[in-house]
């Protein structure tokens, strides 16, 4: 990394006072927010700004405010304001490593994924790999911390697959297993009991589809959403399958999961090894299959570390520190 230090001035154009307040946000709370991520500082006098420090943050930080000054035409935060959000993710895209580290752009090219609500970018470099190989492998593992969106983006490459008609129905499952509760003890019967387990799967294609055409989807079961248990003795073809919270289903249930693919179906399964909620002394099957498979050719593994995490910026510094722990002690 260089450590000389260098001066950039940049204007934003056209020059626009409530544009400028929206970027800089209350006490330039999102000009200290791309400081502390980068290690630069940053000034301004309206339009002007004047960034100061190693020479590739610098260079990244230009391109942020100029990304985000775009966005400040069209898209509205929180009141019409550019969010901590929304620069967070914005640093996130640049793929800059916190504190002034060296400066990689992704020189790959980025795999945008569109959808009725519009275009879903991976906002880091494993992001991106994993969006890669799940276009280019039949089954795909993501595996890694909270956050750094291994289903949101497993759904969104599901969705693509399917308004692209290269499947004909999505399946996406989820072994129902209790985090500290029972299910006999929640209301209702067998689909109203393994329903929460399977809420963030319905979230995600809400988000990308519509409430209504998921419902109509899930009707005419081209979407299916069920627990693992619904997948024995079932062969899959023609779908996308995606396996959510594999971590905590058993080395047999995995084994019984990769064997329902069928012709022309693609399965993407995501877990984090670190988060188990199986009685104490089952193996989990995400950590045995990764021993299992990782001489496979046609299987991909993308790891995602707590940097992948896109969520707000102190999650990431929370499994940092579980990271740190747990190697410790």
């Amino acid at each position: 990394m260089s450590h000389s230090v260098s001066t950039l001035q940049i204007d934003l154009e056209p020059a626009d006072n409530r544009r400028i307040a929206d970027l800089c946000g209350a006490l330039d709370e999102n000009l200290k927010h791309i400081e502390r991520r980068l290690g630069i500082e940053i000034s301004h006098r309206h339009n002007e700004f004047r960034l100061i420090g190693p020479h590739t943050p610098v260079q990244a930080g230009a391109k942020i405010l100029r990304d985000l000054y775009v966005e400040t035409a069209t898209v509205k935060g929180v009141d019409g304001k550019v969010t901590p959000q929304m620069v967070h993710l914005a640093v996130q895209q640049a793929n800059v490593i916190d504190q002034g580290s060296e400066y990689q752009p992704n020189a790959e090219k980025i795999v945008h994924i569109k959808t009725k609500r519009g275009l879903i970018k991976p906002r880091t470099h494993n992001q991106a790999q994993y969006v890669r190989a799940i276009l280019s492998h039949d089954v795909n593992f993501g595996v890694g911390p909270a956050g750094t969106g291994k289903t949101y983006l497993a759904v969104a490459c599901a969705v693509d697959a399917l308004e692209r008609q290269e499947v004909r129905r999505i399946l996406l499952t989820r072994p129902a297993v209790e985090a500290g509760e029972k299910l006999g003890f929640l209301p209702g019967d067998l689909a109203q009991k393994v329903d929460p387990y399977l809420r963030p799967l319905y979230d995600a294609l809400f988000e990308m589809l519509g409430f209504e055409r998921v419902e109509k989807l899930i009707e005419r079961n081209v979407i299916e959403v069920a627990p693992l248990a619904y997948m024995r003795g079932r062969t899959l073809n023609d779908a996308f399958i995606i396996l959510d919270e594999s971590q905590n289903t058993t080395c047999e249930q995995m084994k019984m999961f990769l064997t329902r693919i069928g012709f022309n179906s693609r399965a993407v399964i995501t877990g984090d090894i670190t988060q188990v909620d199986l009685p104490r002394g089952q193996k989990s099957g995400l950590r045995h299959v990764i021993e299992v498979l990782k001489d496979i050719d046609d299987v991909s593994f993308t790891f995602f570390q707590a940097t992948d995490v896109v969520r707000h910026p102190v999650v990431q510094r929370i499994v940092q520190a579980y990271e740190a722990f747990e190697q410790s002690s």
